[in-house]
């Protein structure tokens, strides 16, 4: 039940949007977990800071998982993602933030897993 907010710097297009959220589905693999149940929020536009400046080609990534982290998958959609945002989007990876939050407690259709 993997959930990406992607938070991204520029203003992004309906067609950049759907091209983002296909990609960032497509690698949810890597992590083990299914593109059917993946969930992605795409925030643009984004008011981001790194370093003391403002980004204009940044993004910032918090990837929620069920279950326990492996760090050598995550370090393979961590790649994916960087790489991925800066074919699309123009981003540099030095731009870029990955956040990993795992939890075992996930609701969904009036259950939990």
């Amino acid at each position: 039940m993997p959930f990406i907010d992607a938070r991204i710097s520029k203003k992004l297009t309906d067609e950049q949007k759907t091209q983002l959220k296909t990609g960032l589905g497509g690698i949810m693999s890597l992590i083990g977990k299914p593109e059917s149940y993946t969930m992605i929020c795409i925030q643009d536009d984004c008011a981001l800071y790194f370093g003391g400046r403002r980004l204009e080609e940044g993004a910032y990534l918090a990837v929620d998982i069920l279950g326990s982290k492996n760090p050598d998958n995550s370090g393979k959609f961590t790649a994916a993602a960087c790489s991925l945002l800066n074919e699309q989007l123009g981003i540099p990876g030095n731009n870029v933030y990955v956040e990993y939050r795992h939890t075992t407690d996930w609701g969904w259709n009036g259950g939990n897993f």
